[in-house]
């Protein structure tokens, strides 16, 4: 069965830092590319970047390119999402999902897999 559970969202001031996890069970990061979204109030879902099972590839959304980070830890089977000079706009729920695509997407009709999210807020 796979599932996906996120932590580490909260409160930051802008400027701040926040690192996501998100543990994955009933699946393998060699065989299931991630992918991080994000949904803030009243906006539609958009994809904030996504790793590769195949090659480690990494992409990222222009919005959060040289602030935002994602890397695996394949022994402990979990994706992190490392957030820096964090913005209000930033603000929103996120979300990890997976699926069995070699190479990773920022579209998330190509995932079938979804956590249930972590809040994040940058606010002072």
């Amino acid at each position: 069965q796979v599932q996906l559970v996120e932590s580490g969202g909260g409160l930051v001031q802008p400027g701040g830092s926040l690192r996501l996890s998100c543990a994955a069970s009933g699946f393998t990061l060699d065989d299931y590319s991630i992918g991080w979204f994000r949904q803030a109030p009243g906006k539609e879902r958009e994809g904030v970047s996504s790793i590769s099972s195949s090659d480690g590839r990494t992409y990222y959304a222009d919005s959060v390119k040289g602030r935002f980070t994602i890397s695996k830890d394949n022994a402990k089977n979990t994706v992190y999402l490392r957030m820096n000079s964090l913005r209000p706009e930033d603000t929103a729920v996120y979300y990890c999902a997976a699926d069995d695509w070699p190479i990773a997407t920022l579209s998330e009709e190509k995932y079938g897999y979804w956590g249930q999210g972590t809040q994040v807020t940058v606010s002072s």
